[in-house]
């Protein structure tokens, strides 16, 4: 029914201390010496006086050494018996053990649930024989059917892992699918529209209450990210909103343990482990909706710090028309994405619209007649109807590998979450020549540094001209909110540089500017945006079409970034911070957003 494995800790002792006897002559005492001095007189004692430091420390590293010798004597008892050995200290304890076995009966039976993994189940023992152990363990393969491989541990080792039902027992309701009602969403809707009393409300909060007050603030406030961070006095928790970190509250340093093995428990994370990487994800089900939350965990200074990233299925059913494109801009598009093969690709920096655009495309393509095939690295949001792959590093399924593989689904559309190298440019490039449409990102800072960007790839110039469609450059800026919108003036030389900006903008493009009646406004703040005068954001785009002279560029080899955007000014192409200003003028967003997001 159960064999023994190889043990998992290879473990070093220390030589006993020697003690050298004196001789009977030289009397000893202890903490003093005594001598003769010059004269013949007998000296003054020197007394040494241990500080409780010193003896703190002897104590520990006597206790330390008793330790190590109570492990050695079980390594000792293991081979003689001729079961494996193992020492329990650092080694990682599975969840799911823990909750196969309950905590009376791990104690009862001197049982350690160590780990399980898929069939096989391994557990520690003090002994073997234990009464009632053997029936136990029978009935529980029952239960759970597999391999169950028995080490011999010691008392302490016992300890160790049962020390961590305490944090299993307090929080052991929560699990994967945790389903935070609209009553719990309401009880602290009231709260969360104000940082300070947030503050208040999670420094009296129990660590149950803590961690769904955390995930409703964030939920109500429309937080993207939730960072929790452990700090020398306390505990810091910080939204990301509309890309921005906010501080909303400081929770006592006390409360961190809990706090942390209740995140934990959620993500289906190691307890025991707080010294290595961690990244695990639950899902939050509401009423009207579904929340994925991405779990990460690092080590740090005085804790480990936790990051949680909140996607909102909701928010993968953007529409193309709601991108925030306009004008010609708006029409060059749509009339690329509608063709049934080339690439479309967009660029910009992490945070800046990317993946959101490339599912609004999605949701513009996606019908019964379209085989559409992604491929991400992670799957952010999950989109009925299209065959979502997720990248693998570990099992070797790459990007390039991926790709290789699609194409052999017979796919209509394809989306590459990111080209970052030639491989997977490479085949990019060749499915979009032989009649797929492909859609992807590439970090540069403009459109027009795209093409610079895939040739020092390596990409050949007599592909890459006829593959592409077109290139999107973006950025996210905040929107004012409506609630405390008010017009505002510029600063005299702010508002000199606006208008140097707009006064470029191309005539082919179709705006027209009244550059003497000029109006911009700012969020003053209220209720409605948690006083921040910003609620929600918007997208800046250019968009540059491939034409006949830029593909000449492209095959003459002498290709300049700066070149090709004069080139697509002079066919309407509307810059980045010129659609923002457009937008500024428009009462969606403010002037100090554009400069700070597009320049």
């Amino acid at each position: 029914m159960y064999a023994g494995l190889h043990s998992l800790n290879s473990f070093r002792f220390l030589p006993k201390p020697r003690v050298e006897a004196k001789s009977c002559s030289e009397p000893m005492s202890i903490g003093s010496t005594t001598g003769i001095d010059i004269l013949g007189m007998p000296s003054k004692p020197k007394v040494t006086l241990a500080t409780s430091e010193v003896k703190e420390k002897f104590a520990a590293k006597m206790q330390e050494l008793g330790l190590k010798e109570k492990e050695r004597e079980t390594e000792d008892r293991a081979h003689a018996l001729g079961l494996p050995y193992l020492n329990l200290k650092g080694v990682p304890v599975s969840q799911d053990a823990l909750e196969l076995i309950p905590e009376d009966r791990a104690r009862e039976l001197n049982l350690a649930p160590i780990l399980i993994s898929g069939r096989e189940v391994r557990l520690g023992v003090i002994n073997h024989q234990q009464p009632g152990l053997k029936e136990y363990l029978a009935e529980l393969e029952l239960k759970h059917p597999g391999h169950y491989a028995l080490y011999l541990i010691s008392p302490a080792s016992l300890e160790l892992v049962l020390k961590l039902y305490k944090g299993l027992a307090k929080t052991r309701v929560i699990t994967t699918g945790v389903s935070i009602t609209e009553a719990d969403l309401q009880r602290f809707q009231g709260v969360m529209k104000d940082f300070t009393k947030v503050n208040d409300m999670l420094r009296q909060a129990s660590a149950t209450d803590f961690v769904t007050a955390v995930i409703a603030g964030a939920l109500e406030m429309r937080s993207s990210d939730i960072h929790v961070e452990a700090e020398e006095t306390d505990v810091k928790v910080r939204y990301r909103i509309d890309g921005v970190l906010h501080a909303v509250a400081e929770v006592p340093r006390a409360s961190w343990p809990k706090i942390i093995a209740r995140f934990k428990l959620l993500a289906k994370l190691k307890l025991n482990i707080d010294n290595q990487p961690q990244d695990g994800r639950f899902t939050i089900y509401l009423i009207k909706d579904k929340v994925d939350v991405r779990v990460s965990t690092i080590p740090t200074a005085y804790g480990e710090s936790v990051v949680m990233r909140l996607l909102k299925s909701s928010a993968a059913s953007l529409e193309f028309e709601q991108l925030g494109l306009r004008g010609k801009a708006y029409e060059d598009l749509k009339r690329e994405v509608e063709r049934p093969n080339g690439m479309i690709i967009t660029t910009g920096p992490t945070g800046s619209g990317k993946t959101t655009t490339l599912y609004a495309v999605l949701n513009k393509l996606n019908d019964a007649e379209t085989k559409i095939i992604t491929l991400e690295d992670p799957v952010e949001y999950k989109l009925k109807g299209i065959n979502q792959s997720q990248i693998d590093h570990a099992a070797g399924y790459d990007f390039a590998k991926g790709l290789k593989a699609i194409l052999r689904q017979d796919p209509d559309v394809v989306m590459v979450g990111e080209i970052r190298d030639f491989e997977t440019a490479d085949i990019a490039i060749n499915a979009a020549l032989t009649g797929h449409l492909v859609i992807s990102t590439i970090h540069t800072n403009s459109a027009a540094g795209a093409i610079p960007r895939f040739l020092a790839m390596g990409v050949k110039p007599f592909l890459l001209a006829p593959a592409m469609n077109c290139i999107i450059g973006q950025r996210l800026v905040r929107k004012i909110c409506d609630q405390c919108k008010k017009e505002t003036k510029l600063e005299p030389d702010v508002l000199e540089r606006v208008k140097k900006i707009l006064s470029e903008i191309s005539p082919v493009s179709g705006y027209k500017i009244d550059m003497n009646n000029l109006h911009f406004f700012h969020g003053q703040g209220c209720e409605a945006c948690n006083k921040l005068g910003y609620k929600g954001r918007i997208g800046i785009y250019e968009i540059l079409p491939m034409n006949q002279e830029i593909e000449k560029i492209i095959l003459s080899g002498q290709v300049s970034e700066y070149v090709l955007q004069d080139i697509g000014v002079k066919n309407g192409m509307v810059l980045m911070v010129q659609d923002g200003l457009l937008k500024a003028l428009d009462g969606i967003t403010s002037v100090a957003e554009i400069f700070e997001a597009a320049e």
